[in-house]
């Protein structure tokens, strides 16, 4: 037996001595069976998502003092040090059971604590990365800001040096779990200098006096995005990623992980089901209608190739190498892709998605497609993954050539 071999008969026994394994799943789609919620965007009840995020620190903290919750990682800051093939086989076990959904993490594992290991100071590494990992702390992004946009070289929120420490005033927005979260990977401006490097990246303690999070309401009726105000917030210089002015850089790495988190999200996987589609198409007797299943074919092809551009960004990773434009291809992909099942189940629905008469499949539909246009600017516009693709895949020039004389 090889050690990969043996490495899973062990995790197979922490599981089932922990977890009980899924019932027997339905093969296929069937119509009318289970629920038949369609949203993008997890926005539970506040006291029903509080107890939700126990039982998923829970269960990390379970994983993690086995030797399961971060197989990969440097153990010099809690990990194992094992191959990404281990992480894998891993997670393809645990998928059988069922076990506390551990959303609340993705940002803080997916794109924070990559970040955080890659250009913090060995006191913030030392102090988070295994806190991350065991889930004793949840960490969110502060990027975005109300004047600046996809366009983070223009953010304002100034970090002024006082000593050892910075002091911190601005605002963020559109900030994924930040009343739930720990900490927050912090993006300010430092110096009056040029674009790109006048940046600088930090750690901040989402609970330090002067942080205010207040949540936003969207059109699908849920809060799971946040505004945070800073006001006069000190962090230490420990908690610094990356050199003064160099915080461009720092933001390129939590970039190209989220749009590979976002591209390769499997958040939506039940609800991109072909299966479903066809069956919501016979429901209304459109299964023979040219144009539907024309739609459909369409959308069948979007997201064949939207998984082997999942496979790509999947082989990169396991021969160790960063995240690259692949990431912008998937989150491109990703939102068109939605965009055009939100079309598809418009047109299949008709007048039967806004009018709620309770009949199964229909009106849910509603949730997900008010939801797909916070998709597109989500983890980079549409734009920014235009210009990103164009520039670095294609080689095109950031200005277009002078005119010609007479041209």
């Amino acid at each position: 037996m090889d050690e990969l071999e043996h490495f899973r008969g062990e995790a197979l026994a922490f599981l089932e001595a922990h977890a009980a394994r899924h019932a027997p799943r339905r093969d296929g789609f069937h119509w009318g069976v289970g629920s038949d919620r369609v949203a993008l965007f997890s926005e539970p009840d506040r006291a029903d998502e509080a107890t939700e995020i126990a039982a998923a620190r829970q269960w990390r903290c379970t994983a993690f003092d086995a030797g399961y919750g971060w197989l990969s990682g440097p153990p010099r800051y809690g990990g194992r040090g094992l191959p990404p093939s281990y992480e894998r086989a891993y997670q393809a076990l645990e998928r059988d059971f069922d076990v506390p959904s551990q959303v609340p993490f993705n940002i803080g594992l997916g794109m924070v604590a990559p970040t955080v290991l890659a250009h913090g100071t060995d006191a913030a590494r030392s102090r988070y990365l295994r806190a991350m990992y065991r889930g004793d702390i949840i960490g969110c992004q502060l990027f975005s800001e109300p004047g600046a946009g996809s366009d983070l070289a223009s953010v304002t929120t100034r970090a002024v040096r006082d000593g050892d420490r910075w002091i911190i005033d601005g605002q963020k927005v559109w900030t994924s779990g930040a009343h739930y979260s720990d900490i927050g990977l912090l993006l300010t401006r430092t110096s009056p200098g040029p674009k790109h490097r006048n940046l600088t990246a930090f750690v901040v303690d989402m609970r330090a006096d002067g942080v205010e999070v207040r949540p936003l309401r969207q059109m699908t009726g849920g809060a799971a995005f946040n505004e945070v105000f800073l006001t006069g917030v000190g962090i230490p210089d420990d908690h610094r990623l990356g050199e003064v002015d160099a915080g461009w850089t720092v933001a390129l790495t939590t970039l190209m992980h989220e749009r590979g988190s976002v591209g390769g999200a499997r958040g939506g996987a039940g609800i991109l089901s072909t299966a479903r589609f066809i069956a919501s198409a016979r429901q209304f007797g459109l299964d023979r209608d040219p144009g539907v299943r024309q739609a459909l074919a369409a959308v069948y092809s979007r997201l064949a190739v939207a998984r082997y551009t999942q496979l790509r960004s999947h082989a990169r990773r396991q021969s160790s190498m960063p995240p690259g434009a692949e990431g912008s291809i998937a989150k491109l992909a990703h939102t068109q892709n939605l965009a055009a099942v939100a079309d598809l189940m418009s047109q299949i629905l008709g007048p039967h998605l806004v009018a709620d008469s309770g009949q199964w499949g229909t009106s849910a539909w509603g949730e997900f497609i008010l939801g797909v246009p916070g998709m597109r600017l989500g983890g980079g516009t549409d734009e920014i993954q235009r210009n990103i693709l164009a520039e670095r895949v294609l080689g095109l020039p950031k200005d277009p050539p002078p005119a010609q004389p007479g041209s």
